[in-house]
């Protein structure tokens, strides 16, 4: 009986998992729909006056306005190829008082005792191109699982950031903010800007050091399907296994009562 209340158990459970593996693939399916659905869209002018609407997830976009480097903030363990490195997020101001924030690239870790890279800022108008999305990327926190935000505002900036006098000027060599995960709502709060509900991963080249090539989200959906089939496959053995003895209990039950 043991048995047999083991093989159910573990049959209900893969097939639990096969069922969360479908989902899984269902939502990568629709993220790979969002993706090439956006991409193919004509390219946006962003200004304060884009409506919400028309800001759709990966779509080309293009922006004019003025960095604000000294609100810069480095992203963490954000790796390309292999390498440790970290990304460069810069709020940039438009004209009408609203700020985008912009992924601008990707730069490998210093090695040794320089503790951060050398990015130039432009200063004056600026136009840049890319692509929109609803959020930075994040990255997993164990933080998370202890229930704590893993994008708290005190969590990577220095006590006083930024309005404490070190960080009140646009200085290319600043030492700037590092943190793992950086979230819309709580970089407002923090630098009480107006933000655009949108984050611009910029594409075009700016000649500053950094790499634009960025990491697309896992979409491989048959992957998924072909762990939903393995799953669905334990569950049938198991199945399989539970009516193996179910018939041989009955075998030895009518031999037994035959004698």
């Amino acid at each position: 009986m043991i048995a047999l209340a083991l093989l159910a158990a573990s049959a209900a459970v893969f097939v639990s998992l096969g069922q969360w593996q479908l989902g899984r693939a269902e939502e990568r399916q629709v993220m790979a729909e969002q993706i090439e659905w956006g991409r193919t869209q004509p390219p946006i002018s962003l200004s304060v006056n884009t409506p919400t609407h028309d800001l759709l997830p990966w779509r080309p976009a293009n922006v004019s306005g003025v960095w604000l480097g000294h609100l810069s903030v480095w992203l963490d363990n954000r790796n390309l190829d292999g390498r440790a490195g970290l990304w460069l997020a810069t709020p940039l101001m438009l004209e009408g008082g609203k700020t985008l924030l912009v992924l601008r690239g990707w730069i490998a870790r210093p090695i040794g005792a320089d503790p951060e890279p050398s990015v130039p800022t432009p200063k004056g108008p600026v136009q840049i191109q890319g692509e929109l999305l609803t959020h930075v990327p994040r990255l997993y926190e164990l933080k998370s699982v202890r229930g704590e935000s893993g994008s708290a505002l005190t969590t990577g900036f220095p006590p006083g950031w930024p309005d404490s006098p070190t960080y009140a000027k646009h200085n290319a060599t600043m030492s700037f903010p590092r943190v793992q995960n950086l979230e819309l709502a709580s970089f407002a709060d923090l630098t009480r800007l107006n933000m655009m509900p949108i984050v611009l991963m910029q594409t075009s080249d700016a000649k500053d050091g950094l790499t634009r090539q960025w990491p697309g989200p896992s979409v491989d959906f048959d992957k998924n399907r072909g762990y939903a089939l393995q799953w669905f496959s334990f569950a049938g053995i198991a199945m399989i296994a539970w009516l193996g003895i179910i018939w041989r209990t009955w075998r030895r039950y009518k031999e037994k009562a035959a004698t």
